[in-house]
Protein backbone atom coordinates (compact mmCIF):
# COMPACT_ATOMS: atom_id res chain seq x y z
CA UNK A 1 0.00 0.00 0.00
CA UNK A 2 1.44 3.38 -1.13
CA UNK A 3 0.04 6.94 -0.98
CA UNK A 4 -1.40 6.23 -4.36
CA UNK A 5 -3.25 4.04 -3.62
CA UNK A 6 -4.57 5.07 -0.03
CA UNK A 7 -5.88 8.40 -2.26
CA UNK A 8 -7.61 5.98 -4.73
CA UNK A 9 -9.44 4.08 -1.96
CA UNK A 10 -10.23 7.09 -0.05
CA UNK A 11 -11.44 8.84 -3.27
CA UNK A 12 -14.01 5.98 -3.83
CA UNK A 13 -14.92 5.45 -0.24
CA UNK A 14 -15.81 9.58 -0.51
CA UNK A 15 -17.97 9.49 -3.38
CA UNK A 16 -19.48 12.39 -5.11
CA UNK A 17 -21.49 13.00 -1.43
CA UNK A 18 -19.53 12.17 1.21
CA UNK A 19 -21.75 14.34 3.78
CA UNK A 20 -18.54 15.94 5.49
CA UNK A 21 -19.91 19.55 4.55
CA UNK A 22 -15.93 20.42 5.21
CA UNK A 23 -12.48 20.04 4.45
CA UNK A 24 -10.06 17.55 5.93
CA UNK A 25 -6.10 16.94 5.40
CA UNK A 26 -4.66 13.95 6.30
CA UNK A 27 -1.20 15.14 7.36
CA UNK A 28 1.30 11.72 6.74
CA UNK A 29 4.57 13.39 7.40
CA UNK A 30 7.14 12.83 4.56
CA UNK A 31 5.11 10.23 2.49
CA UNK A 32 2.68 13.00 2.19
CA UNK A 33 -0.66 14.80 2.23
CA UNK A 34 -4.14 13.65 1.57
CA UNK A 35 -6.73 16.63 1.29
CA UNK A 36 -10.61 15.84 1.19
CA UNK A 37 -12.77 18.21 0.04
CA UNK A 38 -16.16 17.38 1.89
CA UNK A 39 -17.34 20.66 0.95
CA UNK A 40 -17.44 20.89 -2.99
CA UNK A 41 -19.70 19.24 -5.28
CA UNK A 42 -18.68 16.55 -6.22
CA UNK A 43 -16.24 15.84 -3.12
CA UNK A 44 -13.19 15.88 -4.21
CA UNK A 45 -9.71 14.33 -2.77
CA UNK A 46 -6.35 14.86 -3.91
CA UNK A 47 -3.10 15.27 -2.35
CA UNK A 48 -2.93 18.86 -2.29
CA UNK A 49 -1.68 21.11 1.24
CA UNK A 50 -4.13 23.41 1.57
CA UNK A 51 -5.79 24.70 4.76
CA UNK A 52 -8.43 22.36 6.03
CA UNK A 53 -11.12 22.55 8.85
CA UNK A 54 -9.17 19.56 10.38
CA UNK A 55 -5.92 18.40 10.04
CA UNK A 56 -4.95 14.78 11.16
CA UNK A 57 -1.19 14.22 11.54
CA UNK A 58 0.18 10.63 12.23
CA UNK A 59 2.86 8.84 11.09
CA UNK A 60 2.50 6.41 7.83
CA UNK A 61 3.08 3.15 10.11
CA UNK A 62 0.55 4.52 12.47
CA UNK A 63 -1.72 5.42 9.55
CA UNK A 64 -2.09 1.78 8.13
CA UNK A 65 -2.57 0.17 11.35
CA UNK A 66 -5.51 2.47 12.35
CA UNK A 67 -7.03 1.54 8.59
CA UNK A 68 -6.17 -2.35 8.63
CA UNK A 69 -7.92 -2.04 12.09
CA UNK A 70 -5.34 -2.77 13.85
CA UNK A 71 -4.70 0.67 15.92
CA UNK A 72 -7.95 2.10 17.84
CA UNK A 73 -8.64 5.88 16.54
CA UNK A 74 -9.26 6.49 20.06
CA UNK A 75 -5.87 4.85 21.46
CA UNK A 76 -3.76 5.98 19.17
CA UNK A 77 -5.36 9.61 19.67
CA UNK A 78 -4.79 9.32 23.60
CA UNK A 79 -1.20 7.75 22.79
CA UNK A 80 -0.26 10.98 20.87
CA UNK A 81 -0.17 8.78 17.91
CA UNK A 82 -2.93 10.75 15.93
CA UNK A 83 -2.93 14.70 16.32
CA UNK A 84 -6.07 16.61 15.74
CA UNK A 85 -5.83 20.26 15.01
CA UNK A 86 -9.02 22.45 14.22
CA UNK A 87 -12.90 20.98 14.17
CA UNK A 88 -12.69 17.66 15.73
CA UNK A 89 -16.61 16.40 14.77
CA UNK A 90 -15.07 16.43 10.83
CA UNK A 91 -12.23 14.62 11.86
CA UNK A 92 -14.33 11.90 13.90
CA UNK A 93 -16.95 11.79 10.70
CA UNK A 94 -13.88 10.49 8.51
CA UNK A 95 -12.48 7.49 10.43
CA UNK A 96 -15.67 5.26 8.23
CA UNK A 97 -13.75 6.55 5.64
CA UNK A 98 -10.55 5.48 5.83
CA UNK A 99 -11.65 2.16 6.74
CA UNK A 100 -9.79 -0.57 3.89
Amino acid sequence: MDLNAVTEHIRSAVGDNSGLGKTVKLDLGDVGKIFIDGASSPNSVTNDDKPADATVSMKWDDFVALSEGKLDPMMAFMQGKLKIAGDMMIAQKLAPLLKR
